[in-house]
């Protein structure tokens, strides 16, 4: 997947109608136009008309400006937003499979402690994997999990909402009749 985006890769958050077929609609307009998705997650939002797709893409096939505009025509999009990753809360999940013997296993343990992650299943030879975090951390884990063998490695791409604002905004005060 990769770690931190490089000035290539933009993150946009793209509200769609939950329809059938909006997906393959969306991924028919990258191909079609020859843009390159780096990752791609789709799921529900809090209301039930409406999917959240997070497409990372490449910018080298395409200006973003142009990817946007092309998104806006199809009529499944209710909106799009950019979002850079300063202004971004990311995570993706990892799901490994590492060869884990009896005498390795504490070590792959202590390495799932670290990065918070959890054990899922367990073998006699192996050790199924989960974590979460941003892009960076995943990429951390799985190299630090390399040398133990990973067997299989699953990752869900990035999913992104935009950070929230952390100062309160000032309040307009109103004047008071009779007030100086």
């Amino acid at each position: 997947m990769g770690g931190e985006l490089g000035s290539t890769h933009h993150i946009l958050s793209v509200l769609v109608e939950n329809r059938f077929g909006v997906l393959s609609r969306v991924a028919g307009l990258f191909s079609r136009r020859g843009y390159n998705i780096y990752s791609l997650a789709v799921s529900p939002t809090e209301d039930e008309r409406f999917s959240r797709m997070t497409i990372v893409v490449d910018t080298e096939s395409a200006p973003i400006e142009q990817i946007t505009k092309q998104l806006n025509k199809l009529v499944p999009v209710v909106k799009i937003l950019e979002l850079a990753e300063a202004d971004a809360v990311e995570r993706e999940m990892l799901l490994a499979t590492v060869k884990a013997s009896a005498e390795l296993r504490s070590h792959v343990t202590e390495l799932v402690s670290i990065f918070e992650a959890k054990i899922l299943d367990v073998g006699h030879e192996a050790m199924t994997i989960m974590a979460s975090g941003t892009p960076g951390k995943l990429d951390a884990f799985s190299e630090l999990l390399a040398p133990f063998g990973i067997v299989e490695l699953q990752r869900t791409g990035r999913i992104a909402l935009p950070k929230l604002a952390r100062r309160p905004k000032a309040r307009r005060l109103r004047a008071v009749p009779g007030g100086s």
